[in-house]
């Protein structure tokens, strides 16, 4: 009996699936052939058989591309004329279509030309799984987070195929894992390691989803073990949540001796407003953990000590500028509405009572984009392209982009060169693009500009010719 019924299911999907590929066939043609090219393979508008997605290349993204469009560059929005099933149809169609011809993404490419330079791409590290952030001990060392957990080394050009022993346990569930890793600028004196990761109670909630909250350590590597560690930032344990996406992180050190951190909102917007709870925002404390006397929450009652800033939805790039030392961050916003912010002392960055997104749905978060007391983004994506990883440029090697702001992109799978003069964005350029999606990008020792691509799991590294 069983048998018939596993037998009948599937009979049952694959009449279903079939139904909608042909519906997909029907739907496709009367609305986007005309753009696309009736064989899917281009014409006004790009191939969806090559492999290459410039928008998004997950089923998400390309389902909300076509409900809500990209005005900008002219695809209309279907929102009035398709249903979900209509496009989810369309999409089973252009999935069934790209296993037909083959589709794959091109591999990463060896050379890319910029307006300013042509630049040779070379695989710097290769075979990770998921990885997350990069930072340098020296010329010869980087350090890699893995989001599983793992901390990785490459040395003298070489991936090490054993991970730092004895690293922290991370929650390795949704948007969680071990994320940001960052070196003291006196690491060759002292050793300290910062890391961020996702931390967990579970042996406080035996049988039931234990709450999570993102936590910073530091330590130090001896003999490929991390050793000495100490916490510098831990939640209150009645703050953290059961939710798994929002954690943030990144950590960066400003002249002052000053270390930034943001935690996510964990999906609580509405908890981004509030002083005594630490998710949704800006932390400023010490190397060593100690809080500042002059961080702007420290006498008000009830406040969280280490905060900096409030309102912000989930930062995961973070860059202190080279000349002045302010810090400039990026920010997931949801659909649309994603950030660049200079985060100055106590100020107030509207999440989520301003927004320049919608929820992913399509519904309306809130028909307010400005509020008296709550700042405005130096520069806002709509739509949304996922911003992930910052850095200034402080090398030698492009020397015409010093001091530009390297922004990457995880939904768009870029890189963006953005001139900044005062608190404006004059420019910007993209100078990677369908390489993979871009999770950090960092300046390496040397001057050359290191890119940690989530999918393949890879970092490349980019020279001028």
């Amino acid at each position: 009996m069983n048998r018939i019924i596993l037998t009948f299911t599937c009979l049952f999907l694959f009449h279903t699936f079939s139904v909608n590929a042909q519906d997909g066939a029907l739907l496709y043609g009367q609305n986007c052939a005309s753009c696309h090219g009736a064989n899917l393979g281009g014409g006004n508008a790009a191939s969806l058989v090559d492999g290459i997605w410039q928008f998004g290349a997950e089923d998400g993204y390309v389902f909300r591309n076509i409900k809500f469009g990209i005005a900008h560059l002219g695809m209309p929005s279907y929102e009035a004329t398709l249903s979900d099933g209509d496009i989810n149809a369309i999409i089973s169609y252009i999935r069934e279509s790209e296993n037909k011809v083959g589709a794959k993404k091109p591999p990463i490419a060896k050379e890319i030309e910029t307006l300013d330079y042509k630049v040779d791409v070379e695989i710097f590290a290769e075979g990770l799984e998921v990885p997350w952030a990069i930072d340098f001990i020296d010329e010869n060392t980087a350090l890699i987070t893995e989001r599983p957990g793992r901390l990785r080394i490459v040395q003298n050009g070489k991936l090490l195929d054993e991970p730092v022993k004895n690293t922290p346990k991370v929650l390795n569930e949704g948007q969680g894992g071990l994320l940001d890793v960052a070196i003291d600028s006196d690491c060759d004196k002292n050793g300290w390691v910062y890391l961020a990761y996702s931390h967990v109670l579970a042996s406080e909630y035996d049988g039931n989803r234990p709450p999570a909250m993102t936590r910073i350590v530091r330590g130090k590597i001896e003999n490929n073990s991390w050793t000495s560690e100490e916490v510098l930032f831990e939640a209150s344990h009645d703050s953290y949540r059961t939710t798994r996406h929002h954690y943030g992180c990144r950590i960066v050190f400003d002249p002052w001796g000053h270390l930034f951190f943001a935690i996510g909102d964990r999906g609580a917007g509405y908890q981004a407003q509030d002083f005594t709870l630490p998710n949704g925002k800006v932390h400023r404390i010490y190397k060593d953990g100690s809080i500042p006397a002059d961080n702007p929450f420290v006498h008000e009652e009830g406040a969280v000590k280490s905060l900096f800033s409030l309102g912000n939805r989930n930062i995961q790039g973070m860059a202190v500028h080279p000349q002045t030392g302010e810090l400039w961050v990026t920010e997931h916003g949801p659909m649309g509405g994603d950030e660049l912010n200079r985060i100055e002392w106590g100020k107030n960055y509207g999440w989520e009572t301003i927004t320049y997104g919608k929820n992913y749905n399509g519904t309306i978060i809130t028909e307010e984009t400005h509020k008296p007391g709550m700042e405005q983004p130096n520069l806002y994506w709509r739509p949304s392209i996922a911003v992930c990883g910052l850095d200034f440029y402080r090398g030698d090697l492009f020397s015409k982009w010093k001091n530009k702001l390297l922004v990457g992109a995880l939904k768009y799978e870029e890189v963006r060169l953005l001139q900044i003069e005062g608190d404006k964005v004059v420019h910007q350029e993209v100078i990677v693009k369908n390489q993979g999606r871009v999770r950090d990008v960092s300046t390496g020792p040397e001057g050359a500009i290191y890119v940690v691509l989530n999918n393949p799991g890879t970092v490349i590294k980019l020279t001028p010719q």
